[in-house]
């Protein structure tokens, strides 16, 4: 059985584990609480792990891992900014559907109460139908240079946010939170969601077993949903052709499926879910990054996934979990332990070092397995 094991996960995701329940043991060694660690690791898993998720369609049908996620996270970006500046219309509507319909299970009352939810749900509604179209598109040229998915899937990822560089300076948005004060015009670099949906999605539901021991559980049981859709929708007709363009294209075509359609809703699904997830994050996080803040958002989600043990051509949801875990716990640990070990403030360098050689270590380790 133990040896089972050790095949199945493989020495180097044991060690990384190891590594990560020592800094645990540790870390009150040292003058750091376990509870704090653990609500941090908790917090950071329930904010990336949506993005890890969108992963999994693309390496399934055969297009490798997505370096092009910039692209879902712009399409989220958008939906954000769309959702602050036409708030108080998207309020205004749904009040009048609930005054014009006589809902019995909403009220003026209950719409102001949960504005920020709606809110929250606004910024997914506009940010989904985007990210579809750019997909849509992204998966098409994909189908024209196969072979070459994560080469080009990088190149789109890096060229996009450099695109929207210049958009997020030119797009007529008006809302006085989000432009240049002295100009008027142009997104800033950096957005606040506080009054809008901070936290609308983590502190539902949220456990605060003491003051340092805190449970984002509305925001885990969001990602669980999400989890179980993706899951669902691999084990349908598409999902099985999706698989079976992955595992073998020549097959999947003599058995009738269209392999390039297959390859095309994977990565519009993809996209899609790269959407979400910045979004899941934003609320968490309290900001909008914009301009190049989701240039490099795409390594830490493929190494997460590949920490998880999964590959080139096969991922799952159990991949996604334990590497989103793994990834974040070391993140998070790391830096804390060694400050207080060290007894000095490296916080950031640490991280940057902890981060950049777990993405180093999952980008050049064997990664391609059998199906």
């Amino acid at each position: 059985m133990i040896k089972n094991f050790i095949a199945k996960a493989g020495w180097p995701r044991i060690i990384i584990g190891l590594f990560l329940l020592s800094l645990f043991i540790a870390a009150p060694f040292v003058g750091v609480r376990v509870d704090t660690s653990l609500s941090n690791t908790l917090v950071r898993f329930g904010m990336n792990g949506v993005m890890v998720l969108a992963m999994i369609p693309m390496v399934q049908a055969g297009c490798g891992l997505n370096f092009g996620l910039p692209l879902g996270i712009i399409a989220g970006l958008l939906g954000a900014t769309l959702s602050i500046e036409f708030n108080d219309k998207i309020l205004a509507l749904v009040l009048e559907c609930v005054a014009k319909y006589n809902l019995a299970f909403m009220n003026e009352q209950f719409v102001i109460a949960h504005r920020e939810a709606i809110g929250f749900a606004s910024a997914m509604i506009i940010a989904v139908p985007i990210a579809a179209i750019l997909g849509w598109f992204y998966g098409k040229l994909l189908n024209r240079v196969k072979g070459d998915e994560m080469m080009i899937a990088t190149y789109v990822g890096f060229s996009s946010v450099s695109f929207m560089c210049i958009a997020w300076l030119l797009l007529p948005y008006k809302h006085p939170t989000m432009v240049w004060g002295y100009a008027g015009q142009g997104l800033r670099t950096t957005i606040s969601v506080e009054g809008y949906w901070l936290h609308v999605l983590s502190d539902s539901l949220a456990i605060n077993l003491n003051e340092h021991l805190y449970i984002p559980t509305g925001m885990l049981i969001f990602f669980a949903v999400m989890a179980i859709l993706v899951w669902i929708f691999m084990k349908t007709k598409t999902g099985t052709a999706i698989t079976a363009v992955g595992s073998n294209p020549d097959f999947a075509r003599a058995s009738g499926v269209n392999v390039d359609k297959m390859r095309t809703i994977s990565v519009v699904l993809s996209t899609v879910l790269g959407a979400i997830g910045i979004i899941v994050y934003e609320q968490s996080f309290g900001f909008i990054q914009l301009y190049m803040g989701p240039f490099y958002m795409a390594l830490p989600a493929v190494a997460s996934v590949l920490l998880g043990g999964a590959s080139v051509n096969k991922a799952g949801i159990v991949n996604v979990i334990v590497g989103t875990f793994l990834f974040q716990g070391i993140l998070t640990m790391t830096p804390s332990v060694i400050n207080s070990v060290l007894q000095t403030d490296m916080s950031e360098v640490i991280r940057l070092i902890v981060s950049n050689g777990m993405i180093l270590y999952a980008l050049t380790r064997r990664v391609r397995n059998g199906r």
